[in-house]
């Protein structure tokens, strides 16, 4: 009973706050040239989401963070609540990779849209990555793209193989990729259930690796380990 109470309680709330600011954050996107007034109000929405739910965050390596540039943000994903999670710790102004199927989700799809996120076709292969590297280009000064390299959410917490896709982007783009590991969403709110654990979700900012002309399969590896090495 007590989690069907939880599951209730997250989806009202979700529902609640979606329908709340779903209108400002469409505004903003659309009156704004830069997406960042849009952006801000995820903020609110993650903020006030983690706040009924009881999930505090603790955020470690923020030094390794230059305001100004742009990044390929790489994060393990193991949770819903890994987005909310990292829209509040991060500091930057980011856009999302998104799988398009999120397009088709009422209301929070074209809020997604309309935001100037970035919505990639898995089945499309290298055309799909052209496009997203197009709009890579097309962010504002400062903009960084945020990726999950496991493709999916984790069923165990741990680490799944990763996709080329973030790390191609990077290379083709001449960012640095900014490794973030999320450590604890999995035991709040576990894949497959919709009960959460009140609790604490910590967040550990790596030093931005520079990509060069090295093979990717190497890149890759130390990435994957990098974020790896904070979830023991």
């Amino acid at each position: 009973m007590l989690n069907l109470l939880k599951a209730v309680w997250i989806c009202s709330w979700a529902v609640v706050l979606t329908l709340a600011l779903f209108g400002p954050i469409v505004v903003a996107a659309l009156l704004g040239k830069r997406g960042d007034a849009a952006f801000h109000g995820t903020q609110v929405f993650a903020w006030c989401i983690l706040k009924v739910c009881g999930i505090r965050l603790r955020v470690a390596g923020k030094e390794h963070i230059q305001p100004d540039q742009k990044y390929v943000i790489l994060s393990n994903h193991a949770s819903y609540f890994d987005p909310p999670a990292l829209v509040l710790s991060l500091g930057l102004q980011y856009r999302w990779v998104i799988k398009k199927e999120l397009r088709k989700v009422p209301l929070f799809g074209l809020a997604l849209e309309t935001s100037r996120n970035l919505f990639i076709d898995r089945s499309k292969g290298s055309d799909a990555l052209e496009s997203i590297k197009n709009g890579v280009a097309q962010l504002p000064d400062g903009t960084s793209i945020l990726m999950f390299p496991e493709g999916t959410r984790s069923w165990d917490g741990e680490l799944l193989p990763f996709k080329p896709g973030g790390f191609v982007i990077a290379g083709q783009s001449g960012l640095p990729i900014l490794p973030v590991t999320v450590r604890g969403s999995h035991d709040r709110l576990p894949k497959g259930h919709a009960a959460f654990s009140p609790g604490v979700i910590d967040i550990v900012i790596h030093p931005p690796v520079v990509v060069g002309d090295e093979p990717i399969e190497p890149l890759m590896k130390a990435v994957r380990d990098t974020i790896g090495s904070a979830l023991s």
